[in-house]
C-alpha cells in the first residue's frame, strides 16, 4: 500500500537526545498553523514532552498513540485541540514504553502508525483533516521510530551545534535506507536542520560549515538559534510562538516552516 499523497507525513528523527527534536516538532507544528496549514503533532515518544509542551495535561490524556499503536483506539479517539488554532496532537502516556514488547510478535509490526493513521476509512477520513503531520520521536532506533519512518514521506533530523553534531548521523541515515528498501520507498530525508546555534561561540560556526559539507542542500538554510525563550516556553505548556512571538527562536521556526513549504512545493513539480 503506498502513502497517501495527503497530508504530507514529516517524521523528527535522531538517536541523539537533547538535539531540539521535541522543540523543533511543537514549534514547527505551531509555525505551519501559523501561515495556514492544519497540523497534527503525533507524540511517539514515551517521555510525552511534545505533548506537555503543547498544554496537554497528563492527566486528561484518556486515549494515547499507545491505545493507537495496539489497535484500541483510532485517531478520532486520540487526536485532541490544543491552545493553537488549526494545530492538535495526539498525545503520548508512559504506556509506549512498553509497546515493544506487545506488539514485536504481530506481522503488522512496523506498520502500526502506517495503518492508524491510513488504514481504515474511519482513520483515513479523519487525517485529511490535516496538511501536515509532524511525527516526534523518541531518541532511539527502537521500533516506535521505525514505525514513524514506515509512516511518513520524509525525515527531518535537528542537529545541534556541538562537536559531536555528525557522530550517529550516518547510522540513522543508514535506517533511513533499509526502511527505504525494505518497508517504505518513498521514504527520504526532507531536510536536517541545525538548532542550538550559539553567535558567541566559534565551534557553532564551525559545525554549520562541517554538515553543509557533508550534506549540502540537505541542510536547511534556517538555523535555529540558541534562546532562552524557547527554553522557557515548555515549562509553561505552550510553544514558543506564543509564549513570545517576537523572539529570534519564534522567527526562526517561522522561517523553517516557509522553507519546509518551499521544498514541498519542488517536490510536487518534480
Amino acid at each position: 500500500m503506498g502513502l497517501p499523497k495527503s497530508p504530507r507525513v514529516i517524521a523528527l528523527a535522531n538517536q541523539k537526545g537533547g538535539v531540539g527534536k521535541t522543540t523543533t516538532a511543537i514549534n514547527l507544528g505551531t509555525a505551519l498553523a501559523a501561515i495556514g496549514e492544519e497540523a497534527l503533532i503525533v507524540d511517539l515518544d514515551p517521555q510525552g514532552n511534545a505533548s506537555t509542551g503543547m498544554g496537554i495535561d497528563r492527566r486528561s490524556r484518556s486515549a494515547s498513540t499507545y491505545d493507537l499503536l495496539i489497535g484500541t483506539a483510532s485517531l478520532d479517539d486520540v487526536a485532541v485541540p490544543t491552545a493553537v488554532p488549526r494545530v492538535s496532537v495526539a498525545p503520548s502516556t508512559l504506556d509506549l514504553l512498553g509497546v515493544e514488547l506487545e506488539i514485536a510478535t504481530q506481522r503488522d509490526r512496523t506498520y502500526r502508525l502506517r495503518n492508524a493513521l491510513f488504514g481504515g476509512s474511519e482513520n483515513s477520513s479523519r487525517v485529511r483533516n490535516y496538511t501536515y503531520v509532524l511525527v516526534d520521536c523518541p531518541p532511539s532506533l527502537n521500533l516506535l521510530t521505525i514505525n514513524a519512518m514506515a509512516a511518513a514521506h520524509s525525515i527531518l533530523v535537528p542537529l545541534q551545534c556541538e562537536f559531536f553534531a555528525l557522530e550517529g548521523l550516518s547510522q540513522l541515515l543508514q535506517t533511513v535506507d533499509q526502511v527505504k528498501r525494505s518497508l517504505n520507498p518513498e521514504l527520504s530525508i526532507h531536510g536536517i536542520v541545525l538548532t542550538m546555534f550559539d553567535t558567541r561561540n566559534n565551534l557553532s560556526g564551525q559545525v554549520v560549515a562541517d554538515v553543509r559539507a557533508h550534506m549540502g542542500d540537505k541542510v536547511y538554510e534556517t538555523i535555529i538559534p540558541r534562546n532562552v525563550r524557547v527554553s522557557e516556553a515548555p515549562s509553561h505548556g505552550k510553544p514558543v510562538l506564543l509564549y513570545d512571538f517576537k523572539s529570534t527562536g519564534s522567527q526562526a521556526y517561522l522561517k523553517l516552516a516557509a522553507e519546509i513549504i518551499q521544498r514541498e512545493r519542488l517536490l510536487k513539480a518534480a
